[in-house]
């Protein structure tokens, strides 16, 4: 087909447009609101304006190399070493480049991890090439730290050579310990013991990086963008400073140490914490008189992310979450199965999970453009705020006496827990939404398989004789699934949820609206909603309740339908021995008379949707 020239234009019929432009339209269809109700906040308050003009002079951030894919690392953690090795051979078959070996104990275990003795290690790692190519990435705790020791003593009993595998070991004991809010050995004892195994490790030939700076720590504790890279930088630093006092040049510790992030579903929000994160790095590098080499960068998509409701909506996040990661650089990507907040994944979780990535990297291409957000105003902007505002906390942490001193004033738990209180809120109130959890849930969803295994039991880890405040991970949808698991439970021992009756005034165009909402918004809680026809009459409405058999109502219909009906209608429910009356929508002028009427409490969006379910719970018991 032939393009001519007149098809080119485009753009160039229709007239320039300018910010000017934009702004008198966006005016006009606010109509006198303030300008700034456009404008978002992150958790760190950096604001995200609704539109940004093209980034002048933006150079690409360093870091993986162009046209080369990010490692599709899948995680190995069955407890039965058997099992996870004909996992990771499968895995390894079916399109992932590497490997997670994700122990008992580890920070990312979440409850299940590898047998961490060295039989299980042997019997984990049979039959993989380990120096064809392949990466390999540990994750391990205080537990489990001879792990690491066990993989380098197998590679060296096989004749391998360590150089040619590709295994970063995971050393981080700083990570551990704000995760469990205490240490038995003060920093000064742990670097030591740091070394020894790092210079252990490199004088036996392997390549590295050896510790890991974990920014999952924060995130999965519900902390900030901000916090995570301020949290990483400090870790980062920490491990250089250790390594250098063990006679290792800097030069040579600066290819020792790695990152790990976390990927969530707010694309670009990650996307510009993981190029962040390369220029801050490269600050560090340039403090310290080093010339910057790109830092590996690992990411794991987002436990605090995951539900155990509706676990296929998980899919849809780690999708968002992977692309997001890898449009912003990350060197390897591990997707959280989808179904890991129920348990051990099965194969077909594990499948989706490695096929996330082989999709976006085979099918979408996008590793072919090294950093493909340079340019992007929003994108830039973004980079730079994150930059600004975690150097600020990073030096704020280097003040105190570097990162294990900051644990013991609780320095940044008291930032993290603030923000997580924030986050908690906005979950409550259904500010932000968890799809099939605080939104959309379905009660009637079928029960989803995983794997029946039974964790690992470790031995104690030495007696706690410096405590702080912990950073333990958890789930944002956390609070409304034990309200299902209520449910769940009461199904089964009683034969029936507690239930509400939706008593819809008028005609379907006067209520369907606010029963909707109504009947997604008690659900959520694990009340199931009846729903109605539609009334006028009161009596009717009372004696349409009394055959529910439900002990509560929730009145549903419009503004106008309310001023006309809801008063009588109330009157007859609290006749009828309703226990409570919620009306849908905000009060207005007519709140008290509602009120005198019988009506208790008032739900519509924004409201504390978590603390009256739990409310509900009790009217229903």
């Amino acid at each position: 087909m032939t393009t001519t020239t007149n098809e080119l234009r485009l753009a160039a019929d229709f007239a320039p447009a300018n910010y000017e432009d934009w702004r008198k339209l966006v005016d006009g269809v606010l109509k006198g609101a303030p300008f700034e109700k456009l404008v978002g906040k992150t958790s760190d308050g950096l604001k995200i304006d609704p539109i940004y003009p093209r980034a002048q002079g933006a150079a690409p951030v360093a870091g993986r190399p162009a046209a080369t894919p990010w490692q599709i690392m899948q995680r190995a953690d069955h407890p039965d070493a058997k099992a996870a090795n004909a996992q990771a051979l499968h895995d390894l078959e079916n399109g992932a480049t590497g490997l997670t070996l994700v122990f008992a104990g580890a920070n990312g275990a979440y409850g299940f991890g590898l047998d961490p003795s060295p039989e299980a290690v042997a019997q984990i790692l049979d039959g993989i090439y380990l120096d064809a190519g392949i990466g390999i990435e540990l994750q391990i705790g205080p537990q489990s730290r001879m792990a690491a020791i066990h993989v380098a003593e197998y590679i060296k009993g096989k004749g391998l050579d360590p150089a040619a595998c590709d295994i970063r070991f995971g050393l981080d004991p700083l990570g551990a310990g704000a995760v469990w809010g205490s240490s038995p050995y003060s920093w000064s004892e742990i670097v030591p013991a740091v070394t020894s195994a790092v210079k252990g490790l490199a004088a036996l030939g392997f390549k590295g990086p050896l510790a890991a700076a974990d920014g999952r720590v924060i995130h999965d504790a519900g902390g900030s963008e901000v916090q995570e890279l301020a949290f990483v930088l400090a870790a980062g630093v920490a491990y250089l400073r250790a390594i250098e006092t063990a006679g290792i040049s800097l030069e040579d510790a600066q290819g020792m140490v790695y990152a790990r992030l976390s990927a969530d579903a707010d694309q670009f929000l990650t996307l510009a914490k993981f190029r962040a994160l390369r220029l801050l790095w490269a600050r560090v590098e340039q403090a310290c008189g080093l010339v910057p080499k790109p830092l590996f960068v690992a990411a794991d998509t987002a436990w605090r992310m995951l539900t155990q409701r509706d676990p296929y909506v998980n899919m849809l996040r780690a999708t968002m979450a992977t692309f997001s990661a890898g449009l912003g650089g990350a060197n390897a990507i591990t997707v959280l199965p989808h179904t890991l907040a129920l348990g051990l994944p099965d194969p077909f979780a594990r499948r989706a999970a490695r096929n996330t990535q082989l999709v976006l990297l085979e099918e979408s291409n996008l590793a072919k453009v090294s950093d493909p957000a340079a340019g992007s105003g929003g994108i830039e902007t973004l980079t730079k705020q994150l930059c600004e505002a975690a150097w600020s906390l990073f030096q704020e942490i280097e003040k105190a006496g570097g990162l294990f001193a900051a644990l013991e004033q609780n320095l940044i738990q008291r930032k993290v827990a603030a923000t997580r209180a924030v986050r908690e809120t906005n979950i409550a109130r259904r500010r932000d939404v968890l799809t099939g959890a605080s939104e959309f849930p379905n009660l009637h969803e079928a029960e989803i398989a995983v794997l029946d295994a039974k964790p690992i039991a470790l031995a104690p880890y030495g007696e706690a004789r410096f405590k702080f405040d912990a950073l333990p991970p958890m789930r944002l949808a956390a609070p409304f699934e034990a309200l299902r698991d209520k449910s769940d439970a009461k199904l089964k021992s009683a034969g029936a949820r507690p239930k509400i009756f939706l008593a819809n005034l008028g005609t379907p165009a006067d209520f369907t609206a606010r029963a909707t909402f109504a009947k997604s918004f008690f659900e959520t809680g694990g009340i199931e909603a009846i729903d109605t026809q539609g009334f006028a009459d009161p009596v009717a409405l009372a004696a349409a309740f009394k055959a529910s058999g439900a002990d509560v109502a929730c009145l549903c219909s419009s503004d106008k339908a309310y001023a006309a009906h809801a008063i009588a209608a109330a009157q007859a429910l609290q006749a009828a021995d309703a226990k409570h009356i919620y009306l849908a929508g905000r009060p207005g002028e007519q709140e008290a008379a509602l009120r005198a009427a019988g009506v208790g409490d008032f739900i519509f969006a924004g409201g504390d949707a978590l603390a009256i379910l739990q409310s509900a719970w009790k009217q229903t018991e």
